[in-house]
């Protein structure tokens, strides 16, 4: 019986010519268009848009590694300056006790010098 209802069901079905069949049995497959968010020219502007930003971040860093190189070596010129400053300090605070003419006097004396009024010149001083 079941052999009976097999040819009867491939007796029923026409036959068609070979094109035809090739054409039924490929399903058409129609492309999905995803929809574009953005065209060609968005695209680039948002590249370009992009690459400015980049670049004027790039400089900023740049310039601001500069800034503070440039500040560090301000600092170590400041602080060379302020200990010049306190040699200089030291060293007049050296030559105002040297110049005494109590010390002056006395260096005279283990030289051998003596005080000859006749030859002593008055000179103004600072």
């Amino acid at each position: 019986m079941a052999v009976r209802a097999r040819q009867t069901y491939i007796q029923q079905q026409p036959e068609l010519p070979q094109h035809q069949q090739q054409e039924q049995r490929l399903p058409v497959q129609q492309k999905k268009r995803k929809p574009k968010y953005f065209s060609a020219q968005e695209k680039f502007l948002f590249l370009v848009f992009a690459i400015v930003v980049a670049s004027f971040a790039i400089s900023i860093l740049h310039t601001q590694g500069e800034i503070q190189t440039l500040s560090m070596e301000i600092q170590k010129i400041e602080r060379d300056i302020t200990e010049v400053n306190n040699n200089n300090t030291d060293l007049k605070v050296q030559v105002s006790e040297r110049s005494t003419h109590q010390r002056i006097w006395e260096k005279a004396k283990e030289l051998g010098l003596t005080l000859n009024e006749k030859n002593v010149k008055v000179v103004p001083g600072e």
